[in-house]
Protein backbone atom coordinates (compact mmCIF):
# COMPACT_ATOMS: atom_id res chain seq x y z
CA UNK A 1 0.00 0.00 0.00
CA UNK A 2 1.55 3.48 -1.03
CA UNK A 3 1.34 6.62 0.78
CA UNK A 4 -1.66 7.85 -1.11
CA UNK A 5 -3.31 4.56 -0.50
CA UNK A 6 -2.57 5.50 3.63
CA UNK A 7 -3.77 8.89 3.63
CA UNK A 8 -6.82 8.04 2.56
CA UNK A 9 -7.70 5.02 4.21
CA UNK A 10 -6.72 7.32 7.75
CA UNK A 11 -8.61 9.76 6.74
CA UNK A 12 -11.39 7.60 5.65
CA UNK A 13 -11.57 6.34 9.22
CA UNK A 14 -11.94 10.14 10.43
CA UNK A 15 -14.97 10.73 8.25
CA UNK A 16 -16.66 8.07 9.39
CA UNK A 17 -16.01 8.67 13.40
CA UNK A 18 -17.36 11.78 12.05
CA UNK A 19 -20.50 10.20 10.53
CA UNK A 20 -21.44 7.51 13.11
CA UNK A 21 -21.12 10.21 16.38
CA UNK A 22 -23.96 11.91 14.38
CA UNK A 23 -26.22 9.70 13.31
CA UNK A 24 -29.01 9.09 15.48
CA UNK A 25 -30.15 5.62 14.83
CA UNK A 26 -28.57 2.09 14.35
CA UNK A 27 -29.89 1.55 10.94
CA UNK A 28 -27.94 4.65 10.05
CA UNK A 29 -24.71 3.22 12.20
CA UNK A 30 -24.53 0.40 10.39
CA UNK A 31 -25.13 1.72 6.75
CA UNK A 32 -22.14 4.21 7.55
CA UNK A 33 -20.08 1.26 8.79
CA UNK A 34 -21.05 -0.94 5.60
CA UNK A 35 -20.27 2.05 3.20
CA UNK A 36 -16.69 2.82 4.91
CA UNK A 37 -16.15 -1.16 4.45
CA UNK A 38 -16.43 -0.24 0.89
CA UNK A 39 -14.52 2.51 0.39
CA UNK A 40 -11.56 0.96 2.20
CA UNK A 41 -11.36 -1.79 -0.08
CA UNK A 42 -11.83 0.83 -2.90
CA UNK A 43 -8.76 2.20 -1.29
CA UNK A 44 -6.46 -0.76 -1.46
CA UNK A 45 -6.63 0.17 -4.82
CA UNK A 46 -6.49 3.64 -5.22
CA UNK A 47 -2.67 3.26 -5.45
CA UNK A 48 -1.27 4.79 -8.02
CA UNK A 49 -3.93 6.22 -9.90
CA UNK A 50 -4.18 8.89 -6.37
CA UNK A 51 -1.08 9.94 -7.39
CA UNK A 52 -2.44 12.26 -10.45
CA UNK A 53 -5.57 12.79 -8.12
CA UNK A 54 -4.09 14.42 -4.84
CA UNK A 55 -1.98 17.59 -5.94
CA UNK A 56 1.40 18.79 -5.31
CA UNK A 57 2.65 20.10 -2.39
CA UNK A 58 4.61 23.40 -2.82
CA UNK A 59 7.91 23.32 -2.16
CA UNK A 60 9.68 25.10 0.95
CA UNK A 61 11.16 28.19 -0.57
CA UNK A 62 8.08 29.27 -3.02
CA UNK A 63 5.59 31.78 -2.35
CA UNK A 64 2.88 30.81 -0.36
CA UNK A 65 -0.39 30.60 -2.36
CA UNK A 66 -2.66 33.01 -1.59
CA UNK A 67 -6.01 32.45 0.12
CA UNK A 68 -8.83 34.38 2.01
CA UNK A 69 -11.18 32.35 3.69
CA UNK A 70 -14.58 32.53 6.42
CA UNK A 71 -12.73 32.32 10.04
CA UNK A 72 -14.44 31.19 12.78
CA UNK A 73 -14.17 34.51 15.29
CA UNK A 74 -17.13 35.87 13.14
CA UNK A 75 -14.94 38.75 11.64
CA UNK A 76 -15.26 38.38 7.87
CA UNK A 77 -12.55 36.52 6.10
CA UNK A 78 -8.65 35.99 7.12
CA UNK A 79 -5.96 36.47 4.30
CA UNK A 80 -2.48 35.10 3.45
CA UNK A 81 -2.07 39.05 2.93
CA UNK A 82 -3.10 39.74 6.04
CA UNK A 83 -1.37 37.03 8.06
CA UNK A 84 1.80 38.26 6.83
CA UNK A 85 0.83 41.90 7.57
CA UNK A 86 1.55 40.90 11.46
CA UNK A 87 4.98 40.56 10.68
CA UNK A 88 5.00 37.29 12.71
CA UNK A 89 5.60 33.56 11.19
CA UNK A 90 2.48 31.74 9.93
CA UNK A 91 1.71 28.12 11.39
CA UNK A 92 -1.09 27.25 8.87
CA UNK A 93 -2.19 23.76 9.88
CA UNK A 94 -4.93 21.49 7.89
CA UNK A 95 -6.92 19.11 9.59
CA UNK A 96 -9.90 16.62 8.65
CA UNK A 97 -12.27 17.29 11.35
CA UNK A 98 -13.06 19.41 14.09
CA UNK A 99 -14.19 17.06 17.09
CA UNK A 100 -12.59 14.57 15.94
CA UNK A 101 -9.54 12.65 18.46
CA UNK A 102 -6.90 13.63 16.04
CA UNK A 103 -7.68 16.96 15.58
CA UNK A 104 -8.65 17.40 18.80
CA UNK A 105 -5.35 16.05 20.19
CA UNK A 106 -3.92 18.27 17.65
CA UNK A 107 -5.36 21.67 18.51
CA UNK A 108 -4.81 20.85 22.20
CA UNK A 109 -0.94 20.52 21.86
CA UNK A 110 -0.95 24.07 19.38
CA UNK A 111 -2.69 25.58 22.73
CA UNK A 112 -0.66 23.95 25.06
CA UNK A 113 2.73 25.27 23.49
CA UNK A 114 0.73 29.05 22.66
CA UNK A 115 3.55 30.97 24.77
CA UNK A 116 6.44 29.34 23.02
CA UNK A 117 5.00 30.00 19.69
CA UNK A 118 4.84 33.75 21.17
CA UNK A 119 8.09 33.72 21.98
CA UNK A 120 8.99 32.78 18.73
CA UNK A 121 7.17 35.54 17.08
CA UNK A 122 4.50 33.11 15.40
CA UNK A 123 0.56 32.77 15.29
CA UNK A 124 -0.96 29.71 14.68
CA UNK A 125 -3.88 28.93 12.13
CA UNK A 126 -6.13 26.13 11.15
CA UNK A 127 -7.88 25.28 8.00
CA UNK A 128 -10.49 22.25 7.43
CA UNK A 129 -13.06 22.22 5.13
CA UNK A 130 -15.85 22.24 8.28
CA UNK A 131 -17.94 24.91 8.47
CA UNK A 132 -17.68 28.49 9.75
CA UNK A 133 -19.90 27.21 12.80
CA UNK A 134 -18.71 23.94 13.81
CA UNK A 135 -15.06 25.50 13.77
CA UNK A 136 -16.27 28.52 16.06
CA UNK A 137 -17.37 25.65 18.09
CA UNK A 138 -14.77 23.82 18.19
CA UNK A 139 -12.40 26.82 19.29
CA UNK A 140 -14.78 27.50 22.04
CA UNK A 141 -15.01 23.91 23.33
CA UNK A 142 -11.29 23.55 23.49
CA UNK A 143 -10.43 26.96 24.84
CA UNK A 144 -8.48 28.00 21.44
CA UNK A 145 -6.26 31.04 21.29
CA UNK A 146 -6.04 30.84 18.20
CA UNK A 147 -8.93 30.36 15.29
CA UNK A 148 -9.72 28.47 12.11
CA UNK A 149 -10.55 29.04 8.83
CA UNK A 150 -13.33 27.72 6.48
CA UNK A 151 -12.71 25.97 3.45
CA UNK A 152 -15.81 24.57 2.41
CA UNK A 153 -15.18 23.17 -1.33
CA UNK A 154 -11.17 22.55 -0.77
CA UNK A 155 -10.24 24.83 -2.69
CA UNK A 156 -7.47 26.09 -1.03
CA UNK A 157 -6.35 22.88 0.57
CA UNK A 158 -5.74 22.05 -3.26
CA UNK A 159 -3.97 24.72 -3.93
CA UNK A 160 -1.58 23.70 -0.73
CA UNK A 161 -1.33 20.09 -1.98
CA UNK A 162 -3.78 18.99 1.05
CA UNK A 163 -7.00 17.87 -0.37
CA UNK A 164 -8.14 14.71 -0.49
CA UNK A 165 -11.51 13.49 -2.06
CA UNK A 166 -12.92 10.44 -0.83
CA UNK A 167 -16.07 8.76 -3.50
CA UNK A 168 -19.34 9.59 -1.31
CA UNK A 169 -18.32 11.63 0.99
CA UNK A 170 -16.18 14.79 -0.78
CA UNK A 171 -13.22 16.57 -0.67
CA UNK A 172 -11.58 17.25 2.96
CA UNK A 173 -7.87 18.46 4.34
CA UNK A 174 -5.20 16.21 4.76
CA UNK A 175 -3.18 16.39 8.37
CA UNK A 176 -0.31 18.66 7.25
CA UNK A 177 1.74 21.80 8.13
CA UNK A 178 3.07 24.52 7.01
CA UNK A 179 5.41 27.31 8.24
CA UNK A 180 5.24 30.57 6.38
CA UNK A 181 7.46 33.70 7.04
CA UNK A 182 6.51 37.63 7.14
CA UNK A 183 7.16 38.01 3.70
CA UNK A 184 5.21 35.30 2.67
CA UNK A 185 7.29 32.71 1.65
CA UNK A 186 6.79 28.82 2.76
CA UNK A 187 9.95 27.48 5.29
CA UNK A 188 8.91 24.52 5.63
CA UNK A 189 6.12 21.79 5.30
CA UNK A 190 5.29 18.91 7.56
CA UNK A 191 3.64 15.95 5.50
CA UNK A 192 3.88 13.26 7.74
CA UNK A 193 1.66 14.58 10.15
CA UNK A 194 -0.96 11.62 10.63
CA UNK A 195 1.74 9.17 12.57
CA UNK A 196 2.98 11.20 15.23
CA UNK A 197 0.42 13.82 16.03
CA UNK A 198 1.21 13.98 20.18
CA UNK A 199 5.21 15.58 18.70
CA UNK A 200 3.49 17.38 15.97
CA UNK A 201 3.56 20.87 17.76
CA UNK A 202 7.10 20.17 19.51
CA UNK A 203 9.18 19.65 16.14
CA UNK A 204 7.21 22.32 14.61
CA UNK A 205 8.20 24.52 17.60
CA UNK A 206 11.85 23.62 16.91
CA UNK A 207 12.00 23.96 13.40
CA UNK A 208 10.50 27.76 13.86
CA UNK A 209 13.29 28.13 16.19
CA UNK A 210 15.71 26.48 13.69
CA UNK A 211 14.58 28.98 11.22
CA UNK A 212 14.32 32.43 13.53
CA UNK A 213 18.06 31.93 14.62
CA UNK A 214 19.23 31.48 10.86
CA UNK A 215 17.70 34.81 9.86
CA UNK A 216 18.88 36.62 13.01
Amino acid sequence: MNQYSRRFLLLLAVVLTSALALSPSESSRRAFVRDGLALGGAALAFGSSANSAVAAVPNAGAKAPAFELPNSRGEGTTSLQSLTKTGKYTVLYFYPGAFTSGCTLEARAFQRDMDSYRKLNAQIVGVSVDPVEKNAQFCSAEGLDFYMLSDQGGMVSKLYGSALSIPGFGTFSNRQTYIIDPKGNLRWVFTDVESHIARHSQEVLDKLAELTTATV
